[in-house]
């Protein structure tokens, strides 16, 4: 999906919503989102995942073109960390209509899921 089917996708579910309310709505929110990162902060939003900063350190890497080394510097990259509900949501519904069976709880079978019709064919 992309910001602009998000932006139409908002104002066809809320008609009270002018497009452009609607593309500012979501202007906003991701412009604060994106000051929080800049500033060093984690974002949380239950249920969906956390936004935070990974610092990955300088390293020497090597110019794809001309094969010299070159110093890469040191920076914090945007992270996101899918929450449990999301992860649930996603595996239990993969593109295509293949539905999974959900391991159980406590389990480490969810680690290597397999799909319903694959399953019920293996028996």
């Amino acid at each position: 999906m992309t910001k602009s089917e998000l932006i139409a996708k908002l104002a066809e579910h809320f008609p009270q919503l002018v497009a452009s309310d609607a593309e500012l709505a979501v202007k906003m929110i991701l412009d604060a989102m994106a000051k929080s990162l800049s500033q060093g902060q984690r974002i949380e939003i239950r249920g969906f995942g956390s936004f935070g900063l990974n610092y990955r350190p300088p390293r020497i890497g090597r110019n794809p073109k001309s094969g010299e080394r070159v110093q890469v510097p040191a920076k914090y990259v945007p992270h996101f960390k899918a929450g449990k509900e999301l992860r649930e949501r996603v595996d239990l519904h993969r593109p295509g209509g293949e539905q999974v069976s959900p391991a159980p709880a406590g389990s480490s079978a969810g680690l290597l899921s397999v799909p319903v019709s694959a399953a019920s064919s293996a028996s």
